[in-house]
């Protein structure tokens, strides 16, 4: 395992991420969905909260940049009227469920109960944009997916003793990343859509 220090490389990658999915989205070339991107401010933040009170230290860094950056986004959502992705039925029913999860996390204040409800969250925050992703990813921007699975694999690797404490939420946040990442840099639904409309 490596230094637990290399969490704040992470944190760098993270925030390049974030803040080049904030510009493109000021500049109205990326169309966040605000219902995922609010809620994947607030569950991160929150894992955040229960990763200190379970004394995670210094790798709970990467939850509280993974929350910091999508508020960044959302913020910059409201700057560019042009960078506004229309709210679907999908998006309602995923953003309720999304925080429906985390009033149960509240709720509980049971450390990996609470870590379970998060990741839940998060990934019913995650469906419209994947589904986004896989139909339009235009609308997207790969580089803030990229570099969190990087932050998110950095942080594993400095994980020493293996509660879900330590390493459930980095590890979802590695393998939504990487989903999102792929989906979006080549274009893989849209390509298979089109195929399908060749072959048919």
């Amino acid at each position: 395992m490596i230094s637990q220090n290399f969490v704040l490389l992470g944190a760098l990658f993270n925030i390049w991420g974030s803040a080049t999915y904030a510009l493109s989205t000021l500049k109205g070339k990326t169309k966040p969905n605000r219902v995922g991107w609010l809620l994947w401010a607030l569950a991160p933040l929150i894992a955040f909260a229960v990763e200190i009170n379970q004394g995670v230290g210094l790798r709970s860094l990467m939850t509280f940049m993974v929350g910091f950056g999508p508020a960044l986004v959302f913020t910059a959502s409201f700057v560019n009227k042009k960078a506004y992705w229309k709210i679907s039925r999908l998006d309602i029913v995923c953003g309720a469920l999304s925080a429906l999860a985390l009033v149960l996390w509240l709720v509980t204040r049971v450390g990996d109960i609470a870590i379970w409800l998060s990741i839940a969250s998060d990934l019913l925050a995650s469906v419209p944009t994947i589904v986004k992703s896989w139909r339009e990813p235009e609308t997207e921007h790969p580089t803030v997916f990229r570099n969190g699975a990087i932050s998110a694999a950095i942080t594993l690797l400095t994980v020493k003793t293996w509660t879900l404490a330590n390493y459930g939420f980095p590890l979802y946040i590695l393998l939504d990343c990487v989903v999102l990442y792929v989906l979006i840099r080549f274009k893989i639904g849209k390509r298979l859509m089109q195929n399908y409309k060749l072959a048919s």
